[in-house]
């Protein structure tokens, strides 16, 4: 059996004493074969930022373990970015630096990692294993995704 999490977020991953990532929450889950590729599914299920697209709206796909993917990958990228749940203002700048530095290789690998998990069709996304590959492979070996459905080129280079 496949357990699909639905509901893959940073509140959802604890640690254990020695500091090993341990996922929470299995209120949302559902269980499906390992042969089924697709599961039946009735109603929006997780947070909202970070439900994949094909869980609220058909058009985009089948709802698989592919869901969850997209989920760790807006994750993911929540950390690179730093996303903070708690204000941090009376902090030090010096002490945040010290505290939330992480290497731009890795910042940059995360990034590209995340966008992988990302991408509005499921069937363009990773699986976990291949994840993992990616995060242990060196940055000049992973590959950038292509822009998502949704993306804007004109968004995109005003942003940038």
């Amino acid at each position: 059996m496949r357990i699909l999490h639905f509901d893959i977020k940073p509140h959802n991953i604890l640690l254990d004493k020695d500091f090993h990532p341990k996922i929470a929450d299995f209120g949302l889950t559902k269980l499906c074969p390992d042969t089924a590729s697709f599961v039946s599914m009735m109603g929006v299920r997780g947070t909202v930022r970070y439900i994949a697209p094909e869980v609220f709206c058909r058009n985009f796909g089948e709802v698989s373990h592919k869901s969850d993917v997209y989920s760790y990958g807006m994750m993911v990228l929540d950390i690179v970015g730093e996303r903070r749940n708690v204000d941090t203002g009376p902090m030090n700048a010096d002490e945040e630096d010290r505290d939330g530095v992480v290497e731009e290789d890795k910042k940059r690998k995360l990034t590209i990692v995340g966008l992988w998990c990302i991408q509005t069709d499921p069937k363009d996304r990773p699986s976990m294993t291949r994840v993992v590959e990616m995060l242990e492979r060196k940055l000049e070996s992973v590959q950038i995704p292509p822009n998502p459905y949704l993306s804007s080129s004109t968004r995109l280079a005003i942003d940038v």
